[in-house]
């Protein structure tokens, strides 16, 4: 199975930017969809973006899209966020997620497809 570990995750101003990296350990990724979810304080988690196996298809939430960015380095065993004009309502626990998927080309945006998840990030946004 495959391990992620999540980082990045800080105290910013609202305008600002992150970048959050998801590390995965194990196995590597390219047999894997890749995710982004969060939980802002009190709520569930939900969705952020997602990526395909070969990374040639992306999808955001509308409320990040515009502003966040997700990216897959398959070298480095490694998926990214970036994360620009943070608004205060993007502070949350940011995790990352993998699932297995057999065709490339595949997406999904929501939270029981995926079956391995970092231990999450902080992400806070002042305002």
């Amino acid at each position: 199975q495959v391990q992620l570990v999540e980082s990045g995750g800080g105290l910013v101003r609202a305008g600002g930017s992150l970048r959050l990296s998801c590390a995965a350990s194990g196995r590597t990724i390219i047999n894997y969809r890749l995710g982004w979810f969060r939980e802002p304080p009190g709520k569930e988690r939900e969705f952020v973006a997602a990526t395909s196996r070969d990374g040639r298809m992306t999808h955001y939430a509308d409320s990040v899209k515009g502003r966040f960015t997700i990216s897959r380095d398959n070298a480095k065993n490694t998926m990214y966020l970036q994360m620009n004009t943070l608004k205060a309502e993007d502070t949350a626990v940011y995790f990352c997620a993998a699932d297995l998927a057999s065709l490339p080309n595949s997406i999904t945006s929501t939270v029981s497809s995926y079956d391995y998840w970092g231990q999450g990030t902080q992400v806070t946004v002042s305002s």
